[in-house]
């Protein structure tokens, strides 16, 4: 039995100028709706840095005042080793 889900996404208008539409054509052409996934990904992007910054901003004003480190960087395993590919 098929199921569809419905999810309800706004649309937003935006108003670009010359330069950055000619920009924007150039690596995320409308014809092949790779453009609207590209302004999506930026917008969480941007999002997520306010976010980062907001939370930085806290700790700052706020720091953890604990006598012992949260967490013990030598008990952390090491980082995997990179392989470097052979011709």
């Amino acid at each position: 039995m098929l199921q569809f889900i419905f999810i309800y996404v706004h649309q937003v208008i935006i108003e670009l100028d010359d330069a950055t539409i000619t920009r924007l054509n150039k690596v995320a052409p409308a014809r092949a709706r790779k453009r609207s996934e590209f302004i999506r990904e930026a917008i969480r992007r941007a999002l997520n840095e306010v976010l980062e910054r907001d939370m930085e901003r806290a700790y700052r004003e706020q720091p953890d005042r604990r006598a012992e480190p949260a967490f013990d960087a030598e008990t952390w395993e090491p980082a995997p080793k990179r392989r470097r590919r052979g011709r």
